[in-house]
């Protein structure tokens, strides 16, 4: 058996690790194939080179999140490869391309994080979930509140309850990322002691909003440690003096990061749930999240770009006395790959 995996960005490279590495043992061939979406080293060499992920066979180059100029480049190497399946993740344009580029090809998609809703339909990650999981055959959901999404949704596709292949990485690389970085110490940063943020969504790094988001970070009164993707750098105003703003991390170094935050504060899918997997509270910048398990149970609250919002938030933040597993056991990987093998 053949699988082609497609990946854009950061939070894909960390994902397709426990991946590449299940599908290896399980003796299937595997080819990788980077659409350049995340093309900055510090958001994509570095996460191959601290993961041991294996060389992608096709690096597109292509420097851009256009869905339309990666389909056609994508389509060329799945009809050279004529792959079993076309692996494709979460809900970004390369997630779409890629399966838009399988179905011309006649190849079946099997999608990770299947059925993952916010409700928003302004955001176009949205639009990418629900367009993916209609076409996809294989749906590999993290829980059950995704499959009775798809099941609502009516798909064609099969539903599998697999679990979440983040939390495969993050239970296996969070230990060794406090162990090896030194961010903490190069910052003179005590655990439980900052705000770790992270914003990067298209819709946040509009200058008014981003700047309303910026001024409750500001207002926390709390030292703020903000790891800025490219784009959001650009957007930014004046920066107030309790924020620092940080080049992009690689990925041990910001696990160590928010894993050892008192709070984050952010407007990322995938550290919502780290940081619940970290028992670090979880503030989200945005008015909507798929992952509402996290907000009902208080791990997680949402305050869009209300900087009142935020700078309440981040002062009672706490995590609940109870916290049950969410979203995997770790070994959703293993799950994929056994579907993959059953057709």
């Amino acid at each position: 058996m053949k699988v082609l995996t497609v990946v854009g960005n950061r939070p894909q490279f960390i994902k397709s690790g426990p991946l590449s590495a299940a599908l290896a043992a399980a003796g299937i061939e595997e080819v990788g194939l980077h659409t350049g979406q995340h093309w900055d080293p510090e958001l994509s060499d570095v996460f191959y080179d601290e993961l041991g992920l294996p060389e992608p066979r096709y690096r597109l180059d292509l420097h851009t999140a256009d869905a339309e100029a990666m389909r056609p480049q994508i389509a060329a190497a799945i009809e050279r490869e004529r792959p079993d399946w076309t692996l494709v993740f979460g809900d970004t344009n390369s997630t779409r391309a890629g399966t838009e580029a399988a179905g011309k090809e006649g190849v079946p998609v099997a999608h990770v994080e299947a059925g993952l809703r916010s409700g928003d339909l302004s955001m176009p990650e949205e639009h990418n979930r629900i367009a993916v999981d209609a076409a996809a055959a294989l749906l590999l959901c993290p829980d059950e509140r995704s499959r009775e999404i798809l099941q609502g949704e009516g798909v064609g596709g099969r539903i599998e309850v697999v679990g979440d292949v983040m939390a495969d990485a993050c239970f296996r690389f969070a230990p060794i990322a406090r162990e090896r970085s030194t961010l903490l110490r190069r910052h003179e940063l005590e655990p439980g002691s900052y705000v770790a943020a992270t914003i990067h969504r298209e819709a946040n790094v509009r200058p008014e909003r981003l700047a309303r988001i910026v001024e409750g970070l500001g207002r926390t009164g709390e030292r703020v440690i903000f790891p800025a993707h490219p784009r959001t750098r650009g957007a930014l105003g004046d920066i107030p003096p309790n924020v620092e703003v940080l080049s992009p991390l690689g990925y041990l170094d910001m696990a160590a990061l928010v894993s050892q935050a008192r709070v984050l504060v952010t407007d990322s899918g995938g550290l919502q749930k780290e940081a619940y997997w970290y028992g670090v509270p979880c503030v989200t910048a945005r008015p909507s999240t798929e992952w509402k398990d996290t907000v009902e149970l208080g791990a997680n609250v949402l305050v869009d770009d209300d900087p009142d919002k935020l700078v309440a938030a981040v002062a009672a933040a706490r995590m609940p006395d109870e916290r049950p597993p969410l979203y995997g056991d770790g070994h959703a990987a293993e799950r994929v790959v056994a579907s993959l093998a059953a057709g």
